[in-house]
């Protein structure tokens, strides 16, 4: 377990518990002991089961785990996906943790899975954004790899992105391209270069002026990013982003891009339902 998640369930489970639960300590003894499942309560892609196991082992490693599901896995409506045995008060404690790592990252990897599958013939790959939840982005993307789509950047310090206002700031797109390209001389850097093209105009100035390594087509329509693979005519590789639904990913994809990053893989969720309760 990185710094990062134990960083994360220490600080999830002090919000929560605070000083302690005291409905528990109220009515429950606690040397007693029972067992929990959790239940898919809707057809989903599961996801967050590696999270589960982090924080039942951070919290109180006495707990039995038995998995019926592993992450990425279809479930049915009613399936169970695992239970746990041990201090009712440590299962009370972690509940809403857990479902809410669960919920979240599997809602997430079956709307990701959704997209894929309407492209997974072309080759095309799906892509997440920045565009989570603040302070878990790394949970959010978790949920998308799970789902089986790949993670853009992970934040402004891993890839050169230079988009719209990075243009207008630097003066236009030669400005812009070519700081970019003293920044990375300057700093013996091999960080990749992603360009937005807003209009084809943009598009026919950065292919001809070249020292990127893949463009981003931003809100353009099917018909103009026909044109745009057209143009670049495989010189760089293409992204498409803005815009994106289930119902036209697909014509995205069949233009010949070879990326499609869709925001509402994380940034508009619907949590899964899943539900836990006592069996003894």
């Amino acid at each position: 377990m990185d710094k990062k998640m134990k960083d994360f369930i220490k600080n999830a489970l002090f919000e929560d518990l605070g000083n302690g639960d005291i409905t528990s300590l109220a009515c429950i003894n606690k040397e007693s002991r029972g067992k929990i499942q959790i239940i898919a309560k809707e057809p989903c892609q599961i996801a967050g089961i590696e999270i589960v196991k982090y924080i039942y082992h951070t919290y109180d490693s006495n707990i039995e785990l038995n998995l019926y599901v592993q992450d990425g896995e279809s479930v049915k409506k009613n399936n169970v996906i695992l239970e746990a045995y041990g201090r009712n008060h440590s299962l009370l404690a972690t509940e809403r943790l857990i479902l809410n790592c669960m919920q979240r990252m599997s809602g997430i990897a079956t709307k990701t899975h959704h997209f894929v599958e309407q492209v997974k013939d072309l080759g095309t790959i799906i892509l997440d954004t920045r565009k989570t939840c603040p302070g878990i982005r790394f949970l959010d993307k978790m949920a998308v790899k799970i789902g089986g789509g790949q993670n853009h950047r992970n934040g402004l310090y891993d890839m050169i992105m230079i988009k719209d206002n990075h243009i207008d700031f630097s003066g236009g797109i030669k400005h812009a391209i070519n700081n970019c390209q003293n920044y990375l001389t300057n700093n013996n850097s091999k960080t990749k270069i992603i360009i937005e093209v807003r209009t084809l105009k943009e598009l026919y100035d950065v292919v001809r002026l070249g020292g990127i390594d893949r463009i981003l087509l931003d809100n353009f329509s099917i018909k103009k990013t026909r044109k745009a693979v057209e143009i670049v005519n495989q010189r760089y590789p293409l992204e498409s982003s803005g815009n994106i639904r289930l119902n036209n990913v697909r014509n995205y994809a069949l233009c010949g891009v070879e990326y499609i990053s869709i925001g509402a893989l994380t940034h508009s969720i619907k949590n899964i339902d899943l539900s836990m309760i006592c069996i003894e």
